[in-house]
């Protein structure tokens, strides 16, 4: 306790600084989430990419980030374990952040999409470890991680897969897919408004003290989604389309509706995410600043100071315009060709996933959902339209995400207990 009580601030210091650096981790590998299919549609430029989502990662991030927070990241390890080690638990999250944040920059460097969630909980887990041993840590939880490397993945492949083929029937193997995209576009668009919407609400707007019921959420949902389909058919029917530009490129008119598309699509992506991936940032250096505050004592959970959620999202828009460019050509361009109508299918199936796991409690990766997705649309041309090199690069970067978190942390841990305590 004596360091706590002698050296509180400077704890506080170095435990923001870190947490920061873990943030503009999230922003340079995690963006691809929102971002990486519309880049790699062309319905954004990678500036253009970035400006939006820094505006809709930030909303997110400091808007719905979350005003309470549990501290100790998923309950992987237990809070009362380390009452009465407080000084263990302030330098272990300290380290746990660092190491999770040098795990996605080298990751963000190689272009490999991993799961910003995993590296934090590898990190923490490595800490418990060596600090307090096994007993500390919750197994039982690394379950339901190592399962979601295949289930999400496949779900998201599958809805994924089965859209792509929905818009290939519909529209692209009739006899006039431009006037079939203009009929069937905006009821995709109230699919896609209302999985958005859904997700919004259950992960983002509750953190700002706006408590709904289920049935206002669906509610709400429809409503808004019957708004943007009303608008889609407006915009359609009245945008022009040159038909000398299927020429240059076949169904180039098809897919200028889809992109419209993809942009809404991509905004509410961003804010969603980063509502909810800051608190991976900000979770363990709120444990730090609630465990210095309270002169050495230990909580499940903690309000959040002032200043850290737009710390956090400071570092997200910061490592997102820095570093973010690589991961996103992965998903957006490594993996398959993607166009609109196909970026479409994988976003569309991403949102839907992640609804889903929210109702069921399912601990899943945002990026390992999206990524699952992007593979089911290009499975559905057949298997050689996948590059299988990026897909074994990104595999093997997810298994050893946790690993490599912890082996960070671990090591961390030892400088920092031999330099402090």
């Amino acid at each position: 306790m004596d360091i706590i009580t002698h050296y509180g601030t400077a704890l506080v210091l170095l435990a923001g600084l870190v947490g920061f650096f873990m943030a503009w981790g999230i922003g340079a590998n995690d963006v691809a989430n929102a971002m990486g299919t519309s880049v790699g549609t062309r319905s954004l430029t990678i500036k253009q990419a970035v400006l939006i989502a820094m505006v809709f990662e930030f909303a997110g991030s400091y808007l719905a980030g979350g005003e309470v927070t549990s501290t100790i990241r998923t309950g992987i390890i237990d809070a009362n374990a380390f009452v009465g080690h407080a000084d263990l638990l302030v330098i272990g999250m300290i380290a746990s952040l660092l190491a999770a944040g040098i795990w996605l920059i080298v990751a963000s460097h190689y272009g490999w999409p991993v799961s910003t969630t995993h590296s934090i909980v590898g990190a923490i887990i490595g800490f418990a470890m060596v600090a307090l041993g096994n007993d500390a840590v919750q197994w039982n939880k690394t379950l339901g991680i190592v399962g979601s490397w295949i289930v999400t993945p496949a779900i998201s492949g599958l809805i994924a897969y089965f859209i792509f083929l929905s818009v290939q029937r519909l529209i692209f193997d009739t006899e006039d897919p431009l006037k079939n995209a203009k009929r069937f576009v905006p009821f995709y668009m109230f699919l896609t408004a209302f999985v958005i919407s859904l997700v919004t609400l259950k992960k983002g707007l509750s953190h700002v003290g706006l408590q709904l019921s289920n049935m206002e959420d669906w509610g709400y949902s429809t409503l808004a989604s019957l708004v943007v389909m009303v608008a889609g058919y407006i915009y359609i029917g009245r945008k022009q389309y040159n038909p000398s530009d299927d020429k240059d490129m076949h169904f180039s008119n098809v897919e200028k509706v889809f992109a419209v598309l993809m942009v809404l699509t991509a905004c509410a992506m961003a804010f969603a995410h980063g509502s909810n991936d800051v608190a991976n940032a900000i979770g363990p250096l709120s444990a730090v600043v609630s465990v210095v505050e309270a002169g050495g004592a230990v909580a499940a959970k903690s309000s959040i100071a002032w200043w850290i959620l737009p710390l956090g999202g400071f570092g997200i828009v910061l490592g997102l315009a820095v570093m973010g460019k690589k991961v996103m050509e992965t998903v957006g361009t490594g993996i398959t060709h993607l166009t609109p109508s196909r970026g479409f299918a994988a976003q569309f199936a991403t949102a839907s996933t992640v609804v889903l796991a929210s109702g069921t409690g399912l601990p899943i990766s945002t990026t390992q959902t999206l990524v699952g997705a992007v593979m089911g649309v290009g499975l559905a041309r057949g298997i050689a339209a996948l590059n299988m090199g990026v897909i074994r690069n990104i595999v093997v970067s997810w298994v050893i995400t946790l690993p490599a978190g912890a082996f960070l942390s671990i090591l961390i841990f030892w400088i920092l207990e031999a330099l402090v305590l």
